[in-house]
Parts: structure tokens; C-alpha cells; sequence
């Protein structure tokens, strides 16, 4: 899939990617990095967990898709917020 105007890059650690001084800081040089508006997951036990954790830590709103089949596949969670799904519904229809 391409997304024209889209800066890829990584794999970056978390503080990396969403924290300009910690990259700076580590010498990292990269547009993205410190303001990353995408985070994938490796694996989806990985991501469900970095995804719970952003939802009942930091209260952040969010989404999410499984990519890779022929089409996104909308995941959601019993405990998501009527918010979260229609997000990972919507992430879903712009990605088809």
C-alpha cells in the first residue's frame, strides 16, 4: 500500500517515536521521529497490549486494524469506548 505524502521510518522504541528530545537525545535523526502519528505493532499480542495500555493509562483515544489480509480488519475490544470503534471503523474505510 502507498499513501502519497506519508514520511516513513523506524523501527523506532516509544520514546523515540514520540519524543523529539528523547531523539534528539539519543542522536536519532529522522522526520519522524518525536512526532509519529502511526505506531504498528510487530505482533498483535504486542500491539493489544500498547494499545490497552495507552487507552486506561493515558486515557488517549485510538484505533485499530489488522493490516495484511485483502482487507483492513476492524479490532476492537469488548471494553472499548463507542469512540475507539467507530475510529478503527473509520482508519478502516480510509485504508480500502
Amino acid at each position: 500500500m502507498q499513501w502519497k505524502g506519508c514520511l516513513v521510518d523506524g523501527p523506532f522504541a516509544i520514546d523515540i517515536a514520540v519524543n523529539k528530545e528523547a531523539a534528539e537525545h539519543k542522536g536519532i535523526v529522522s522526520e519522524v521521529a518525536g512526532d509519529c502519528d502511526v505506531i504498528l505493532a510487530p505482533y498483535i499480542e504486542a500491539g493489544n497490549m500498547f494499545y490497552k495500555a495507552l487507552n486506561f493509562l493515558g486515557g488517549a483515544n485510538s484505533a485499530a486494524v489488522i493490516m495484511g489480509a485483502a482487507v483492513p480488519i476492524v479490532l476492537t475490544s469488548r471494553s472499548d469506548s463507542e469512540d475507539s470503534k467507530m475510529f478503527s471503523i473509520a482508519l478502516a474505510a480510509a485504508m480500502d
